[in-house]
C-alpha cells in the first residue's frame, strides 16, 4: 500500500483544524451553556464593582462585556474569565474620586500598556517564585473573600430570601445527580426566579443593584487633557492597576492549569490582559482583569475548558443587559448569592485545613499559608496577601539553607596546615556566620579553605571570604582558596578585593 494511501484526506484534515466546541455538539453545549450561567453572574458583580469603585453600573457592564470578548481572543488561558474586579476598583476608585471617569479611564488604557511591556519583559516568569503554599492562601483567602461578600447580600433583608438560598443550594447539590446536560446553577436561577417572579415574593432583585445599560458602549477617547501633568497624575494608578491585575491573573491561570492539568502562557495572558484593558479603556470602561469566582463557575462547575464559553460570557452580558433586560432585573439575588456560596465551597482547598495535612505539615509551610489568607482578608487586597506570602516563604526558606552551611576542620599531623572544609550554600544570610568559624589566632601559619562542597551564590560571602584571609594576613598567616566550581570561581574572581575600600 502506497504512503499516499494512508494520508489523511482534506476533508478529514480541515476537521482536524476545528476547534474542540465545532466538533463536538457536547462540548458546545457545555460551552454555551457555561458562558451563560457566567454572564448571569457577572451582572451583579459588575455592578457592586462599580459602586466600589464610585462610577454608574454600565461603566462596570461594559468593562466586563470588552474584557471577556477581547481575552477570549488575546489571551493565554484558555476558559479563564476576566471582566470587572474588586481589586482593580478598589485602586482606581480614589482616582476617580478626586479627579473624575475621564482619569479614571485614561489610567485604564496606561495600565494596559504597563501590562504588555511587563508582559513583555518576562513579568510572568516570577511566577515559578510563588510557593505552593501561597498559592494555597490565594485560593482560600479568594474563597473567603466571596463568601464575605454573599453575607453582606443577606443581610437585612426579607425572611423569604433564606429560605431561597437553600433551596438554591439543594438545587446545585442534587441536581447534577438527576442530569449534567444542563448547568445545576442555570437551573437553579431559572427556577428560584420563575417561583418568586410568579408567587409575588418580595425579595431584593438583580434590578435593585442599579439599572442595566440599554445600548451597547461606543469608542473614544478619555476627556483629559493630554498633558506631562496628566500623565504623571495617572501613572501610580496605572502602575498599581498593572500589577494586582496581573498578580491575580496569572495566580488565577495557574489554579485554571492545575484544576484542568493543561498548561498555558503566562506571556501570552499577561499581554493579553494589557491589551483586554486598553480596549476597555477606549470604551470607556473602569478596566478589570481574570475573576476567580467566575473563573470557577466555568471551569469547575460548567465543565468548560475553551475560549468560546469566554468569549459568549461577556456576549451575552450584552444581550441580557440590553435585549432582556427587563427579564434579568427580576432574578432574585437569593438565586446569586446561592450560586456564588457552592463555588466559595468548590473553590476553598479543604484538603489544607484538614487536622491529618496540617499535623504533617511544616510549621513554616502553615505560617505562610496563614500569613497569605489573613493578609488578603484583611485588607481586601491580592497583592498584599501574594506579597506578603512570598516574602514570609523566602525569609523561611533563607534562615532553613542557611543552616546548612557548615565548617569543619582538620589539622595536618605535623601541624604546618589546617584545613577547613565548607559545606552547604554560602550567601548573604549563610555568610554573615562565617567569619566567626575559624580559630584564627591559635591557627597555624598555612590555613586552607576547600569549597569543592559549597557554591557561592553572592557578594556577601566574596566578602565574608576575604573579611577571614584578612583576619588571618593581620597575624601573618596565609589563606588559601581551593575547590571552587566553575560559577563560584567566576564569581569570586570578579569581586574579590573589591568589596572593600582599599
Amino acid at each position: 500500500m502506497s504512503s499516499s494511501a494512508s494520508a489523511p484526506s482534506p476533508v478529514a484534515r480541515l476537521r482536524g483544524l476545528k476547534p474542540d466546541w465545532l466538533r463536538d455538539p457536547k462540548v458546545w453545549r457545555t460551552e454555551v451553556l457555561g458562558g451563560l450561567v457566567v454572564a448571569l453572574a457577572l451582572i451583579p458583580e459588575a455592578i457592586s464593582f462599580s459602586v466600589i469603585a464610585g462610577v454608574d453600573p454600565a461603566i462596570g457592564l461594559f468593562a466586563s462585556f470588552t474584557m471577556a470578548v477581547v481575552i477570549s481572543v488575546v489571551g493565554g488561558r484558555r476558559a479563564m474569565i476576566s471582566a470587572a474586579t474588586g481589586a482593580v476598583a478598589l485602586v482606581i476608585a480614589p482616582l476617580n474620586r478626586e479627579h473624575g471617569l475621564g482619569y479614571l479611564v485614561a489610567a485604564v488604557i496606561l495600565a494596559g500598556v504597563f501590562q504588555i511591556v511587563l508582559g513583555a519583559l518576562g513579568v510572568a516568569k516570577l511566577m515559578r517564585f510563588i510557593p505552593r503554599s501561597v498559592m494555597v492562601g490565594f485560593v482560600n483567602s479568594l474563597a473567603i473573600l466571596v463568601f464575605m461578600g454573599q453575607i453582606r447580600e443577606i443581610r437585612d433583608v426579607p425572611w423569604a430570601v433564606y429560605p431561597l438560598v437553600v433551596a438554591g443550594l439543594a438545587l446545585m447539590v442534587f441536581f447534577p445527580k438527576v442530569t449534567t446536560v444542563v448547568p445545576a446553577p442555570l437551573v437553579s436561577i431559572v427556577i428560584l426566579t420563575v417561583i418568586t417572579v410568579a408567587a409575588g415574593i418580595a425579595v431584593p432583585t438583580v434590578g435593585d443593584k442599579g439599572a442595566l445599560p440599554s445600548s451597547l458602549p461606543v469608542p473614544g477617547l478619555p476627556d483629559v487633557p493630554f498633558t506631562l501633568d496628566t500623565l504623571t497624575l495617572i501613572a501610580p494608578y496605572a502602575l498599581a492597576m498593572a500589577l494586582v491585575g496581573l498578580m491575580e491573573s496569572l495566580m488565577t491561570a495557574k489554579l485554571v492549569d492545575e484544576i484542568t492539568d493543561t498548561r498555558s502562557s503566562k506571556t501570552r495572558e499577561s499581554i493579553g490582559q494589557g491589551i483586554a484593558n486598553i480596549v476597555t479603556g477606549f470604551f470607556g470602561g473602569m478596566g478589570g482583569c481574570a475573576m476567580i469566582g467566575q473563573t470557577m463557575i466555568n471551569v469547575k462547575v460548567s465543565g468548560a475548558r475553551t475560549r468560546l464559553s469566554t468569549f459568549l460570557s461577556g456576549v451575552f452580558l450584552m444581550v441580557l443587559c440590553i435585549v432582556f433586560g427587563p427579564v434579568v432585573s427580576e432574578i432574585p439575588m437569593a438565586a446569586l448569592v446561592a450560586v456564588m456560596v457552592m463555588v466559595c465551597f468548590a473553590t476553598f482547598d479543604w484538603h489544607s485545613v484538614a487536622p491529618k495535612t496540617l499535623r504533617r505539615m511544616p510549621a513554616g509551610e502553615i505560617a505562610v499559608m496563614t500569613i497569605t489568607v489573613v493578609s488578603v482578608v484583611a485588607t481586601h487586597n491580592l497583592a498584599v496577601g501574594v506579597v506578603g506570602g512570598s516574602v514570609t516563604a523566602m525569609v523561611i526558606f533563607a534562615r532553613r539553607v542557611a543552616r546548612v552551611a557548615d565548617v569543619t576542620a582538620v589539622t595536618d599531623p605535623d601541624g604546618s596546615t589546617v584545613v577547613y572544609r565548607v559545606t552547604g550554600e554560602l550567601f548573604f544570610a549563610s555568610a554573615n556566620d562565617l567569619v566567626g568559624r575559624f580559630a584564627y589566632a591559635t591557627d597555624p601559619d598555612r590555613v586552607v579553605i576547600d569549597l569543592s562542597a559549597a557554591h557561592v551564590w553572592d557578594a556577601s560571602s566574596v566578602a565574608a571570604l576575604d573579611a577571614v584571609a584578612a583576619r588571618y594576613a593581620q597575624r601573618g598567616k596565609t589563606v588559601e582558596i581551593t575547590g571552587l566550581n566553575a560559577p563560584s570561581a567566576a564569581l569570586h574572581d570578579r569581586l574579590s578585593g573589591e568589596l572593600t575600600p582599599g
